[in-house]
């Protein structure tokens, strides 16, 4: 059977099992990310590797990336004592006096193992870690575990307050944290002499990550500007000043620290994947404050509004910032996400709607005179520059626009990235529930009806679309799109999938005005006709 198919046709068959075998394979395993260990190892595991092995500090053992000599850190083992208890997270302190873990208790939040989500990971850097610029301050403290105030609160409308301490021989580390319900806590840092320190941000979230979305650190300025270091991009050491806040972030979630002055020095350091890692130094005494919790957008603005900047959109922030407004504006209205997302997709196609429609007049038009173009094409077969301005003449004499039909097809595309990374990065819709089998807008359709539904519609879209296609390989690719779109959006959170079939369904209904319009005025046309020729009879 192979040997009777045209090369045209092993092609397209390629393609199409090319794709498929991807997604599939993608689905079933997906990438495993390399993360460099770097947890806490004691001074026996040094001991035993061999002389002539380069031996990594333990300062660098424990903030992941490569310290200068002057810049040495300790490590200890780790061990709870503090415990911060909510009704919707569980927070751990361990004896470096950092928050070495944070687990979410709603069911929405739970990980692809069904887990509780743990938003601190078990390797890396930790939030409110603290080095030393001196190297024997540094090993005291290796040796020396922090007390607290208090083994376990319960938080409650009351915010709750405790005090760490690190007692060295020669110098005293306290820490007070000052938590609250909502996820944020102060904090003020300071040593009983003056000593160059330095402050963690703690390496990002790593939950759950959908494809095209970004993760890595954050610098948000008192500029306005955003700097955002991908994973496996930063490139070394980076300062920033006059910052307002910090961000580790994944899809969902963030570890952010804000509230400084406006001289504090931030630094972003590389490790050995080239992830960042984020601190910033202090002398004596620093106060700043601290969030680790989901990137929701109202408990973030009621925290302070400036903290809505740690939920990024990538390049195409600048549309999805007034989308996700313009989203969150219609939930208060609806109180449903998924009616929302609707309406939210109806807003936009009314205001395309000029631009779309003209568009698919055009391509009527273009195949009302397709079969004149043809006759002029083959007229001046061998003369390409009269064909082209015999053509252009065509278009002009019917008021039909060759690039008519693409330009709002091209208009849509930042509008689709833009509702994509809001409905990927909004984390309201984690357990946000539609109607019927849909109970979490976040998560993709277990019964792939969705999916199936949205390439039906493209499907019946396309047979409804007058097309130019001049090359029938073209032809062939763009009728394989509906079963190439409906693989690639089996795996797709439904929210969005519930987006572009909605989108589909707007489309065929102007497209069958449309269609309706010029079928009526054909109607007209024959009905004058035929009425002049009995006239004329």
């Amino acid at each position: 059977m192979l040997d009777k198919m045209s090369s045209n046709q092993r092609l397209m068959l390629a393609v199409a099992l090319s794709i498929v075998f991807f997604v599939a394979y993608t689905a079933i395993f997906p990438p495993v990310q390399e993360v460099a260990s770097d947890a806490p190892k004691s001074q026996n595991t040094v001991l035993k590797q061999e002389a002539n092995t380069p031996t990594p500090s333990i300062a660098e053992q424990e903030s992941g990336h490569s310290i200068t000599a002057d810049e040495k850190i300790a490590a200890s083992s780790s061990s709870t004592i503090l415990t911060v208890k909510n009704k919707n997270f569980i927070l751990k302190i361990d004896t470096l006096g950092r928050i070495f873990s944070k687990e979410l208790l709603q069911e929405k939040f739970r990980d692809k193992e069904d887990r509780h989500a743990q938003l601190i990971p078990a390797i890396g850097t930790k939030p409110l870690y603290v080095r030393f610029l001196e190297e024997a301050v540094n090993n005291e403290a290796s040796t020396v575990a922090y007390s607290s105030s208090a083994a376990e609160i319960e938080l409650g409308d009351t915010p709750q307050k405790v005090t760490l301490t690190q007692k060295l021989s020669d110098l005293v580390v306290t820490k007070e944290l000052t938590f609250y319900a909502d996820g944020h806590y102060d904090a003020t840092v300071s040593v009983s002499k003056d000593k160059r320190y330095f402050v963690y941000l703690g390496q990002r979230p790593q939950i759950a990550q959908e494809m095209m979305t970004v993760s890595g650190a954050m610098i948000y300025t008192d500029s306005d500007l955003t700097t955002i270091i991908e994973d496996g991009d930063a490139e070394g050491r980076q300062a920033f000043s006059g910052v307002e806040l910090i961000s580790a972030f994944d899809q969902y979630s963030a570890t952010i620290m804000y509230g400084f002055t406006k001289d504090t020095n931030i630094l972003v350091e590389r490790d050995k994947d080239n992830n960042p890692i984020v601190y910033f130094e202090a002398l004596k005494t620093v106060q700043f404050n601290g969030y680790v919790g989901q990137k929701n957008y109202s408990v973030l603005k009621n925290i302070k509004p400036v903290l809505t900047n740690a939920i990024e959109y990538g390049w195409f922030t600048f549309a999805s910032k007034p989308l996700f407004a313009l989203l969150s504006w219609l939930h208060g209205i609806l109180g449903n996400w998924g009616w929302s997302i609707i309406g939210l997709t109806l807003i936009i196609r009314i205001v395309l709607y000029p631009l779309t429609y003209k568009g698919m007049v055009s391509m009527q038009k273009i195949k009302e005179i397709a079969p004149k173009i043809k006759e002029v094409q083959a007229k001046y077969k061998g003369d390409p520059q009269r064909m082209n301005a015999a053509v252009m003449d065509m278009y002009k004499k019917h008021g039909a626009n060759p690039l008519g039909g693409c330009l709002p097809m091209i208009l849509q595309i930042p509008v689709f990235f833009a509702i994509y990374r809001v409905l990927l990065n909004a984390v309201e819709l984690q357990g946000a529930e539609w109607m019927f089998w849909i109970q979490d807008l976040s998560r993709m359709d277990h019964l792939y009806i969705l999916p199936i539904l949205m390439g039906a519609s493209m499907y019946f879209q396309q047979r409804m679309t007058p097309n130019n296609f001049t090359d029938p390989m073209q032809e062939k690719v763009f009728k394989f799109l509906p079963i190439i779109f409906t693989f690639f959006f089996l795996t797709f959170p439904s929210g969005l999938v519930l987006y572009w079939f909605v989108n589909n369904l707007f489309s065929i209904a102007q497209q069958y005005i449309v269609n309706q319009q010029f079928k009526n005025a054909k109607d007209a046309e024959i009905a004058i006709a035929k009425h002049t020729e009995k006239q004329n009879d």
